[in-house]
C-alpha cells in the first residue's frame, strides 16, 4: 500500500450553468512532502466546508486501480493524478481492502478511515460529464475520506502501513450505515 501522489489545489471559480461556482476539485500533483493537519493538506482547500473537508473528512484517497477501471469504461487515456478530486492516489488500497476504522501510518502522519466519498455535482464538473457522478456512485469506486489522529509531513512513495485493523472489517464499499451515522 502505497501513496503515489499528493494532490493539492485552493478554490477557484469555474464556470457552471449560466454563472460560475466555487470549487477545490481541479487538484494538482505536487513534488515536496506536505504537512497533513487535523482539518486539511497545507496548500489545499475546500470550497463548500459543509460536504468537504473538516475533522472527519481531512483527506480524500483514490486508488490508481480504479483509474484502470474508468479509462476502460469511459474510454478515455487523458486522466492525471488527481482526476478524481483526491488529495492521495494510493496504489493496493482499493475500497475492498480498506475498512471504516482502519487506522495507517502514513509518512509521519497517523490516519484512520472514516467514510466513502459520497460525489457532489462538482466532479460531474471536474471529468466533463454532468451525469458522472451517479456513475461514479454506482461503480462503488468512490475511494474513502480519511480523518488525522496525529499530524505529520507526508509525500510520495510514502508506505501506508496499517497499525489497526478494524474488527468488524466494514469496507469501504461495504459501509451500509445510514447516512446519518456517519461521522
Amino acid at each position: 500500500m502505497r501513496l503515489l501522489s499528493v494532490n493539492v489545489s485552493l478554490p477557484s471559480l469555474v464556470p457552471y450553468g449560466r454563472g460560475m461556482v466555487s470549487t477545490g476539485i481541479f487538484k494538482v500533483p505536487v513534488e515536496d512532502r506536505v504537512a497533513l493537519r487535523r482539518l486539511n493538506l497545507d496548500g489545499d482547500g475546500q470550497a463548500d466546508l459543509v460536504n468537504h473537508g473538516g475533522p472527519h473528512r481531512a483527506a480524500y484517497a483514490y486508488p490508481v486501480e480504479n483509474y484502470e477501471y474508468w479509462a476502460r469504461e469511459l474510454d478515455r487515456a487523458d486522466f492525471a493524478f488527481g482526476q478524481f478530486g483526491e488529495n492521495f492516489t494510493v496504489e493496493g488500497m482499493t475500497e475492498d481492502d480498506v475498512h471504516i476504522g482502519d487506522v495507517f501510518r502514513v509518512g509521519g502522519a497517523l490516519v484512520e478511515v472514516s467514510q466513502p466519498r459520497p460525489p457532489c455535482f462538482k466532479l460531474g464538473i471536474k471529468m466533463g460529464m454532468p451525469k458522472f457522478p451517479k456513475l461514479f456512485l454506482a461503480s462503488g469506486r468512490v475511494g474513502f475520506y480519511v480523518r488525522v489522529l496525529e499530524e505529520g509531513e507526508v509525500g510520495r512513495g510514502d508506505v501506508f502501513e496499517r497499525v489497526v485493523a478494524h474488527p468488524e472489517r466494514v469496507t469501504v464499499r461495504r459501509d451500509e450505515r445510514p447516512a446519518l451515522l456517519r461521522p
